[in-house]
């Protein structure tokens, strides 16, 4: 009888160890297997900004780096800095020469009909392997998810503007190998909170270039910067706008709102207008053998006196007049038509123009994401567009924890991916 108890302990050790096994196996199991292990490459929206800039305070994760966060957990992750209020097809250009390396080229064509220089900044390449073996997924937020599509519209089909430019003018330097196309370089693209169809707070210049203005200067004040102690750079180089030496951030930025590049369609304000979202949309194509993947923010809630959607209290303070305008705003006169399935937003985008770009084929997700179509899923209620990337009331440790729990679960699904 002596030898019951530790028979007893022998079979309780052998019935723990079977135990932990199963649980470890279904734990493995139910997470999605890696299929793939292609970088993951973030790109930042509207008045964005790099890792090495803003004293340290990231685009991605504030004063937490999702993008080191991601790395720690096993996912390969770079981020990437292009113009912060650049067109969509300057930033592609940009985000190519930033990831591959080399001098930015915004083609010949395009440089000459917009009235700026062909080449920008020169770049050593976050990861200057890539190929069509070493593809990549782009993870865009907000405008960034714009920039992807056209980076990757570029590559697949080139830019017959400018392979006809240089057929023309053969003595032109040599056309740039991203509008040349055929290149299968990208494996997914996933967004989030990005203006797919446009913001409508974006139809006004008069009122989007001011809010512009007090975004960056609110980022300014989130990083811990003063007015007066500000820095700040718009990449603008192309349109010969840098800071002088002898220039103060004030002086440089009133000189970069006072330009008339504000007027021109190669500038972010055309192209995140609800008309200029839809001329992309009638260029930018939805590629079969790619993947697709669309995140969004809800934070508003319908008034039960006007119909409305207002901002949330815990909605960035920023947000508050685009998001009361966007939840009102109605246009029937001229297209794109804005009807009240427009109201319901994040702050600055729709929702509904944060799930798929309109007539490009999608589907909600449920299940597998398909390849060749939007796999949108359901908005995140209560999060504003900067809560999105962990900027704003999320930085207290436990709303910073969910964002983080956001990013592990898309990097999950990205690596999920089969090639």
């Amino acid at each position: 009888m002596k030898t019951l108890p530790k028979f007893c302990a022998v079979v309780g050790i052998v019935l723990c160890l079977v135990f932990s096994q199963t649980i470890l196996a279904f734990a493995k199991e139910a997470e999605p297997a890696k299929k793939n292990r292609y970088p993951i490459v973030l790109v930042h929206g509207l008045t964005g900004w790099g890792e090495d800039e803003m004293s340290g305070f990231r685009y991605w994760g504030g004063q937490r780096d999702l993008n080191d966060f991601l790395n720690s957990k096993g996912y390969k992750v770079y981020t990437a800095a292009v113009g912060p209020v650049s067109s969509n097809w300057d930033r592609a250009a940009e985000l190519y020469a930033f990831i591959k390396g080399g001098t930015v080229d915004y083609g010949a064509a395009h440089a000459k009909k917009h009235g700026h220089a062909r080449f920008g900044r020169t770049y050593k390449g976050l990861y200057p392997g890539w190929n069509g073996k070493s593809k990549i997924h782009l993870l865009g937020h907000s405008m960034g998810g714009q920039t992807s599509r056209m980076l990757t519209e570029l590559l697949r089909s080139g830019s017959a503007e400018e392979q006809k430019f240089h057929k023309k003018y053969p003595k032109e330097k040599k056309i740039s190998t991203l509008f040349q196309g055929n290149k299968k370089w990208v494996h997914s693209i996933a967004t989030i909170g990005t203006p797919h169809n446009g913001s409508t707070y974006a139809d006004n210049i008069d009122l989007f270039i001011p809010f512009v203005k007090d975004l960056i200067l609110g980022i300014g004040v989130l990083s811990g910067q003063g007015p007066t102690s500000m820095v700040y750079d718009f990449k603008l180089d192309q349109w010969g706008l840098k800071k002088k030496p002898d220039e103060t951030y004030a002086e440089y930025a009133e000189r970069v709102y006072n330009s008339p590049i504000w007027k021109s369609r190669d500038i972010s304000v055309h192209d995140l207008s609800t008309y200029g979202a839809n001329d992309l949309n009638a260029k930018m194509k939805t590629y079969t053998d790619m993947y697709y993947i669309s995140y969004t923010g809800e934070a508003t809630y319908k008034s039960p006196v006007s119909g409305h959607y207002l901002p949330r209290a815990n909605m960035l303070p920023l947000f508050f007049e685009p998001s009361r305008f966007i939840g009102s705003y109605t246009r029937n006169q001229f297209e794109p038509y804005i009807d009240k399935s427009w109201w319901p937003n994040d702050g600055l985008v729709s929702v509904n123009s944060s799930l798929y770009p309109a007539k490009h084929p999608a589907k909600s997700f449920k299940g597998a994401i398909l390849r060749g179509k939007w796999n949108y899923k359901a908005p995140k209620a209560h999060w504003d567009h900067m809560d999105l990337v962990g900027i704003g009331r999320t930085t207290n440790s436990l709303n910073m924890n969910q964002v983080e729990e956001f990013y592990i679960s898309i990097a999950k699904e990205l690596s999920s991916l089969p090639k």
